[in-house]
């Protein structure tokens, strides 16, 4: 796992598929997605060389319930006593009750899907104990107050997280960064490709200077623009 400094409140956490990314307060800590199954334990440790504990982590806000987002959540939770909170669409599939959809693949997507899927380590994720339902409008306390956008499209309960006292934007997998040229551009692997339009658009409307995405490399200035630029080229309807 690479972690890379963003901000002085900011950290990327990389791993082979995906990436989290650690959110600092002054008191506390947040950690939105949480990585690969068995992951935790680098987690931890990545905490406490930033000068901090795994205690200090006090939620685990997941942006959807695909594996390389939540293999992590139940085992760091356990570590941390930190609490997951995620929409409640997506919570059935991240508590393991339900076996979670699968994307509506484009053609072009299944040979990058099978790539990706082959890095996914084997084994069933520690699951989470308790999971908070977060709704779209909800204001978390962090980052001077994070809201909840909920994101339909890349899955049923995908959300987005939104500081606006920082200009900090967390998209999920419903933006990424394309790993040719880093090309803001919607996510892929989605379960309803049309319906991720229009949240596209709302995400596009904010005003952002920093834009962390689930896949690719984040937008560290201006990020309103690239995100305008991207949401004008997304077909319109559907």
């Amino acid at each position: 796992m690479d972690v890379i400094e963003l901000l002085p409140r900011l950290h990327l956490l990389r791993f082979p598929v995906g990436q989290a990314y650690l959110w600092h307060d002054d008191e506390e800590l947040t950690l939105i997605d949480a990585g690969l199954t068995g992951s935790g334990p680098a987690i931890a440790d990545t905490v406490t060389r930033l000068g901090r504990t795994p205690g200090d982590v006090r939620r685990i806000v997941l942006t959807h319930f695909h594996e390389d987002h939540v293999g992590a959540a139940g085992e760091f939770a356990e570590l941390s006593g930190a609490d997951v909170l995620a929409h409640p669409l997506d919570v059935p599939f991240i508590a393991g009750e339900r076996p979670g959809p699968e994307p509506v693949f484009e053609d072009w997507e299944l040979p990058i899907h099978a790539e990706t899927s082959s890095l996914l380590p084997e084994g069933e994720p520690v699951r989470p104990r308790h999971i908070t339902p977060v709704r779209d409008g909800d204001v978390l306390d962090f980052g001077g107050g994070a809201q909840v956008i909920h994101v339909p499209g890349h899955t049923d309960g995908s959300i987005a997280l939104f500081l606006p006292d920082e200009a900090v934007l967390f998209t999920g997998d419903t933006v990424a960064a394309s790993p040719v040229d880093g090309t803001v551009i919607p996510g892929v692997f989605n379960l309803n490709g049309p319906q991720l339009r229009d949240p596209f658009r709302r995400l596009a409307e904010l005003d952002v200077e920093v834009a962390c995405f689930g896949h690719g490399a984040p937008v560290m200035g201006r990020a309103s623009r690239a995100l305008r630029a991207a949401a004008a080229r997304v077909p319109t309807g559907g």
